[in-house]
């Protein structure tokens, strides 16, 4: 037997927690998910990744930025191990990543103390459409606990633009930060400003792109796409602005290497039409042709982390 509860009934049933979002994406083509899970203290997300990465799963990767968990998953179900010490730690771990439809169903499993991050936390935070129980569920103390949480399916929408800004005014990273933060639909994940080869001629001044991602439903993705459109069009100050589109949650190589070589040789145009092409990215024209260059570079630089705001020698 089994028992489904909503998150205000989780959060009747054992106190209201910590968590501050849950928004699951998947890219069904590559077999892969992401769980972003936020919360409103580093303790408990410092202790759950140790916990889930030791008990591995259905988890490929996890990291930490802030207060939020970041992980990265396989579509489908792995054996979660706990190992010998569980008995003395307990312990937490994804055991399988489901999609049905436009939901996508984790199951989690946890141990003793741990048990409550999983069995109690989780399931309340906002983004958690429901969570199935065992009949005669317990948390906490000794118990073990086995919970499938349903959430909405998303997608990861990656939105980079170039050459927004003159000598004069504007600066493209304040643009799209003001963009993403009005976005009608979506949850803005990161925002990100990626340095490019300062020894282009063209540059304003410091010569970056912008990017941003988003968790969005697939039926959002269209009114999202059009809300960086329009106001890109409204903010721009410069003749030359393109916006880079990308959806899931592996960049392609191609796209990666252009981002490479883009802080480090002067690129053009068809340099930038060529690997956006061949990797699947959308290039839409606001005012002009030349901002391609440095906005397929926003797409491509977006996953490498704080090495996106430096030059190589930084690193």
């Amino acid at each position: 037997m089994s028992q489904v509860l909503t998150p205000d009934e989780v959060s009747a049933k054992f106190g209201k927690l910590f968590c501050r979002g849950v928004y699951t994406m998947v890219d069904e083509r590559a077999g892969v998910a992401r769980i972003v899970e936020e919360c409103s203290a580093k303790g408990p997300v410092e202790w759950d990744f140790v916990n889930r990465r030791r008990a591995g799963g259905a988890l490929t990767d996890i990291r930490i930025d802030g207060t939020t968990l970041i992980m990265d998953a396989v579509i489908g179900e792995r054996e979660v191990r706990f190992g010998p010490a569980s008995k003395d730690l307990g312990g937490q771990g994804l055991k399988a990543v489901a999609v049905d439809g436009d939901v996508v169903k984790t199951t989690w499993v946890g141990l003793a103390g741990a048990s409550v991050g999983i069995g109690a936390c989780l399931p309340q935070g906002p983004g958690t459409l429901e969570a199935v129980y065992p009949d005669d569920v317990k948390v906490g103390g000794a118990n073990r606990i086995e919970v499938t949480i349903s959430t909405p399916k998303m997608v990861r929408a990656i939105f980079a633009v170039d050459d927004t800004d003159t000598k004069e005014k504007g600066a493209s990273w304040v643009l799209m930060l003001k963009t993403a933060r009005e976005a009608p639909v979506g949850h803005m994940l990161e925002h990100r400003i990626v340095q490019l080869n300062p020894n282009v001629k063209e540059k304003t001044t410091q010569c970056v792109s912008v990017g941003v991602s988003f968790a969005v439903k697939e039926k959002d993705f269209g009114a999202l796409r059009r809300h960086f459109i329009n106001s890109l069009d409204k903010g721009t100050f410069s003749q030359n602005t393109v916006l880079a589109i990308m959806k899931g949650l592996r960049i392609p190589e191609v796209v990666q290497e252009y981002g490479r070589r883009a802080k480090m040789e002067v690129l053009t145009v068809d340099d930038a039409h060529l690997a956006a092409s061949r990797g699947g990215v959308e290039l839409v024209e606001i005012s002009g042709p030349r901002g391609a260059i440095g906005a397929l570079a926003g797409i491509g630089c977006h996953d490498l982390g704080v090495k996106a705001a430096g030059l190589p020698e930084d690193f």
